[in-house]
This record gives C-alpha cells, structure tokens and sequence, in this order.
C-alpha cells in the first residue's frame, strides 16, 4: 500500500508529470494545492510566494491542511462557507483573516476553484490562491515609519473586539522589522478590483499549467466539470469526511453491476497491502481465496 506520504508526491506527479513541479514554481503567484482524494485533503503543492507569505516552510505546508493557518480571529463562518463549496465541488472567493507562522495575522482574498477530470468528471485537485488585502493607511504619528504608508494588511472592526487594547495591537501587527506607529484603522477590508483581478488571474494561470502538462500523461484535466461524474464516483465532501474514519473498511455500490467497490480506508489498504487503484471498481469478492469459507460467503 501507498503511504500517505507517497500519495501526496504521486498527487501531481502521475497526472501532470515530474515536471509540473518546476512549471508551477516559476508562476509569480501565492496559492497551494489540495488533493480531496487523500484521507485529510491534504496541501500537495505550495508556491514559493505563498511560503514567503506564511512564513511557513514547504516541509511544514505539505501534507497539511489550510486548518494550520486559521486562528481566533479567524471567520468561522467564512470558513464554513469554504466548506460548503468543497462539498458542492464549485469555485468560491471570500475575505479571509489567516495568520503566519509567527502568530501575525493577516487578510487576504482567497479563492478557490475546483480542478475536475476530463475522464470521468471528478475533483482531483483544488487550487487555493492568496492575495494579500494591501490597503494605505492614513498614519496619525508624524514620526511613524514611511514603510507603513506603503503596504499594511487591513483589518475589520467586526472581527477585532473594539474594548482590547491588546487584541487591536495584535490584529494589526506587520513584520516586526516594521516600526508602525499611530496606524489608522480601517473599516473594511474589501478586496480591490486590482486585487479580484490579480485572483482570477492567477487561477486561470495554474489551471493552464495544470492542462498542459496533464496532456503529456493523458489524464488530462478542466476548469469546469466536461463530463457527468461516472457511476459510483464518491464526491470530494464525502472522500473527505470517509478519511477522518480509522477503522478498516469499504464501501460498494449495490446498483452498479458487480457491486464494485467505491471508497477503501487507509486501515483497509494497510491490512490488506492492496494500493488503492487496484481496489476501486472492482468486485468486493477478488478478496476471496482457496481458504475462504463458502458458508460464511453466503451469509453475506
């Protein structure tokens, strides 16, 4: 069986080759991409600009999920939201406050979009891309650092308790080499148009590297679901929540011919030794052997 970790390298590799790596690395562009099919829907490719923006390492990005960047102040509603469209499997764009890995928290414009396979029409992948909200402040200490007046994360009074002190000097941190004093707040924390727009185009410059280089594999790849999802596909909502469920087992399809198999736990593959495209679609019974018991076969 595959282990988790060698899922999440063959993510990219078998459908877009050993070369999408390099071609998504020269793209200009913050963004991860999470693959729904593994157990957690893990993070499978990070952007150098994103781990810039983070502050994270692609060691600590890899593997995990976008849950590592949530913090208080983080919108528990526009998190549900993103989750809606993970089990809608739609494209969805929404202000979000994350923070980096060292506490600062930050806004951003985040949007995401579903990756479907042209074959059968599921989700293989979702790419998550990350525009910094960037606003100019009004600084109201004359001596306050000119840097300040050039680039500041926003921040929204509807997320930041107005009575602490505290919590409204964290909220508006920046790098600590930054010295900004006297930062003015600002009420909303609205993306620009420059800023929807830099998104979209981001997303339409990853899907075109994700396209070209699944040609070279033939499992090539779309933005928008080019064929009905095939029989017994399980969506990414249920692939997802399945994963968080350790015990050994399967699922099959009764109104499908053969009852074939549609969903494996890792548990399953692991005591069994089997990778997982050599389970899926087939029938439940190629488990069976010279010593099975008849008997106990047709009590099932």
């Amino acid at each position: 069986m595959e282990s988790q970790l060698a899922r999440i390298e063959q993510s990219l590799n078998a459908r877009y080759t050993l070369w999408v790596r390099e071609a998504l690395d020269e793209l200009h562009h913050n963004f991860t991409i999470t693959d729904p099919t593994i157990s957690g829907h893990p993070i499978v490719f990070a952007s150098p600009g994103f781990l810039k923006m983070s502050g994270f390492s692609r060691e600590q990005v890899v593997g995990n999920n976008g849950r590592i960047f949530q913090g208080p102040k983080t919108n528990r509603k526009t998190v549900m939201e993103i989750r809606e469209a993970i089990r809608e499997e739609r494209a969805v764009r929404v202000h979000l406050l994350n923070y980096r890995k060292d506490g600062t928290p930050f806004w951003m414009l985040f949007q995401m979009s579903p990756v479907f396979s042209k074959e059968d029409g599921g989700v293989v992948h979702f790419i998550g891309v990350q525009v910094p909200i960037r606003r100019n402040k009004k600084l109201t200490d004359d001596g306050a650092d000119a840097a300040c007046n050039e680039i500041a994360f926003g921040s929204c009074r509807r997320e930041v308790c107005p009575d602490s002190l505290v919590e409204l000097t964290r909220v508006l941190a920046l790098d600590t080499d930054t010295n900004c004093k006297g930062v003015k707040i600002e009420e909303s924390c609205e993306a620009s148009e420059l800023e929807k727009q830099r998104a979209a185009t981001a997303i339409n410059d990853i899907l075109s590297v994700l396209t070209h280089y699944s040609e070279s594999t033939g499992r090539m790849v779309c933005e928008k679901r080019c064929s009905l999802p095939a029989a017994g596909l399980i969506n990414s909502s249920l692939n997802i929540s399945l994963g968080r469920i350790k015990q050994s087992f399967v699922l099959i399809d009764p109104h499908l011919p053969n009852m074939p198999v549609v969903y494996a736990s890792d548990a399953f593959l692991k005591l069994t030794g089997y990778d997982r495209r050599e389970v899926l679609g087939r029938d439940w019974n190629f488990l069976n052997g010279v010593d099975t018991d008849s008997s106990t076969l047709h009590q099932v």
